[in-house]
């Protein structure tokens, strides 16, 4: 996402660390879009009109404080093109407001832009531990390698196994625990944004072709 704020330009960044699971509490249809309506006490206290979020992964701007929630708009490209089109009342988000400068880079950097979205393909559970298989364009896995990063929903992964048309990721209890990715069903849809690096690359080695 960028900003301009004095005709200068600001990158907004993500790390793939989910801050919060946050429930969305209500869906309005203004076409041609919606407003998502987020209950975020705790965030929405740190939050101001125009800060950049990332809801599963994809960045939107905040267009409203109403006491505890935050409510956020989405153009009819976001909808179609990833799973925000998909929520109502009840569903529940992974959010992560932008890194700032002085943060750590625990993930990876994330620019809160979907390339595309998958499916959970299959899920083996370990004990307290989960490989997930997702499946995804082909076009996607070209960006993709084994002990490469990935996010998921917003949350920032590293890839096992990279197949033709799937991928599978390790998630750990934390992980299961405090992201939406521990409640997702077989067949559920999912927001994908691959590597930065790896798109570079990727079109690095078309221009020499």
């Amino acid at each position: 996402a960028v900003i301009w704020t004095d005709a200068i330009q600001a990158i907004v960044m993500f790390t793939g660390l989910v801050e919060q699971v946050v429930e969305v509490v209500a869906v309005r249809d203004e076409p041609p879009g919606r407003v998502l309506v987020l209950d975020a006490p705790s965030l929405a206290a740190e939050s101001a009109i125009g800060d950049s979020v990332a809801l599963n992964g994809c960045c939107l701007t905040a267009v409203n404080l109403n006491g505890g929630r935050l409510e956020f708009e989405a153009g009819p490209e976001t909808l179609e093109r990833t799973n925000l089109g998909e929520l109502k009342a009840g569903n529940f988000v992974n959010v992560e407001r932008a890194m700032r400068l002085e943060d750590r880079l625990g993930g990876h950097l994330v620019t809160g832009h979907i390339d595309g979205t998958g499916r959970l393909d299959a899920r083996v559970e370990d004990s307290e531990w989960s490989t997930s298989w997702f499946a995804a364009p082909p076009a996607l896995m070209r960006q993709m390698a084994s002990k490469g990063s990935i996010a998921v929903d917003g949350v920032s992964l590293t890839l096992v196994d990279v197949e033709a048309e799937r991928f599978s990721v390790m998630l750990i209890p934390h992980t299961l625990e405090n992201t939406t990715l521990g409640r997702l069903s077989v067949g559920g849809r999912v927001n994908l944004e691959t590597d930065l690096l790896a798109k570079y690359v990727e079109r690095q080695l078309q221009s020499t072709r």
